[in-house]
């Protein structure tokens, strides 16, 4: 997705490689440390039970959606060892991210970014893997936060129709490029008219529910349950508001009592049961004004960009469960601004990455079952990082564009469809026809 106009093409190569090798190079050493928090117990017995020939959703109980299946079951179909399964897995998930990096360079280098500016984000990707290390290699977000990079990168040059299948397909490997659909969809409308944002937002979600159709006839309660415990999760000891309740702890001695369940480790009682749905109602209503924002302003390719990352963080940073990987579903998205907004938001990124490498994974459980005062705290700051990253991300859409910037911005998109021409003349009032000549 790169070019070599600009000199970009080996730099951006230089850089995914560089990822790519830190990657395995940190993921070895956090295993050699011996503390490590990891879902990949869990992906190897998911992978060995369908390579022996069960059902997911029907055999055994499957939390993921199904595209993420592949990425699952390609390791245990290749090697039936520990070691071997962790290997060619990390070489999965190390490929995609290198594959995210060189998306990434040909995003900003389509918008017209400055060059140097592109070259110290592809510097940053490329030692992104020394605060997330011990997150990239053993769990599968790099796979969906790859598809859904690729998915916006086409929608900004103007595929609306393959950026929709790509989004419906990162939808289907895990939920959350959801938040990305009205954003396509009113882009696409804008520059095709109503017709065309209906085929965009079919594709998109034909896809997502088309990998759920053979599961759905063969365990269709098994499916239901999936798609329930991911919807109906209760409030995770890392998300905003546990981290609210954690700092009261830690100041007035409230008490706090916590449990397992729905694979992860929650806060219970009616505090933690009031933020939750505090949380909730909140980060429906900022995405809500996301989503309306973008729409009513003309939505040039950095304004979708800018949008669709602001999203994801909204999605992040105020939902009910934040764990320490979906730090990686930004990874790939923050380095899509640019000036000062670029500089703002890779430092909130960055510092949050940092306080969650200051935790996690050697002092989770430590907070999970002693509510430790500084795991607490760091859990506070990097959550109250990624709220300032959204609203960095979110800032411009609080503004609608003027006419000039509208027109200098508008440079960057690509020419309109064949059907927005068409849908322009047929809404334009009729001017003769010596005006139709001149």
């Amino acid at each position: 997705m790169t070019g070599s106009r600009d000199g970009l093409a080996v730099p951006a190569a230089l850089a995914a490689a560089v990822f790519v090798a830190l990657a395995f190079g940190v993921a070895g050493a956090w295993e050699r440390s011996g503390e490590q928090v990891t879902d990949l117990a869990l992906y190897r017995a998911y992978g060995e039970r369908i390579a022996a020939g069960d059902v997911p959703y029907r055999d055994f109980r499957f939390e993921y959606p199904p595209a993420a299946l592949p990425l699952l079951v390609a390791p245990a179909l290749t090697t039936s060892t520990r070691d071997g399964y962790r290997l060619v897995f990390g070489v999965l998930t190390a490929l995609a991210g290198g594959i995210g990096v060189l998306a990434v360079a040909g995003v900003r280098r389509s918008l017209g970014y400055p060059r140097g500016e592109t070259l110290g984000v592809l510097a940053a990707l490329a030692l992104a893997p020394v605060a997330l290390g011990a997150l990239l290699l053993d769990r599968f977000d790099l796979v969906p936060a790859l598809v859904a990079v690729v998915a916006v990168a086409a929608i900004a040059r103007g595929r609306d129709r393959l950026g929709a299948v790509l989004l419906g397909l990162a939808i289907a490997v895990k939920l959350y490029p959801a938040v990305i659909l009205p954003l396509a969809v009113a882009r696409a409308w804008r520059r095709g008219g109503r017709r065309e944002a209906a085929v965009v937002a079919a594709l998109a979600v034909g896809v997502a529910i088309a990998s759920y159709v053979p599961f759905a006839i063969l365990a269709p309660e098994g499916v239901a349950t999936s798609i329930g415990r991911q919807l109906g999760r209760p409030l995770q000891i890392e998300s905003l508001g546990s981290a609210i309740l954690l700092g009261l702890h830690q100041l007035t001695g409230m008490g706090l009592a916590w449990s397992s369940s729905n694979g992860s480790q929650n806060l219970n009682g009616g505090g933690a049961l009031a933020l939750a749905v505090v949380l909730s109602a909140t980060q429906i209503a900022a995405l809500c004004w996301i989503w309306v924002r973008f729409a009513r302003a003309p939505g040039d390719a950095s304004r979708f960009v800018i949008a669709a990352a602001a999203s994801v963080a909204a999605f992040v940073a105020l939902g009910k469960v934040l764990s320490p990987q979906f730090l990686v579903w930004l990874l790939l998205l923050v380095p899509l601004a640019t000036g000062l907004r670029l500089r703002l938001a890779g430092a909130c990124y960055a510092i949050a990455c940092v306080l969650t490498a200051l935790w996690f994974p050697a002092r989770y459980w430590q907070l999970v079952r002693e509510f430790d005062p500084l795991a607490s705290w760091l859990v506070l700051g990097r959550d109250l990082s990624l709220v300032a990253l959204l609203v960095v991300l979110a800032a411009p859409l609080a503004r609608l564009p003027g006419v000039a910037a509208t027109r200098e911005e508008g440079r960057m998109d690509p020419a309109p469809t064949t059907a927005a021409r068409a849908h322009v003349q047929a809404r334009s009032p009729s001017r003769g026809p010596r005006q139709g000549r001149t």
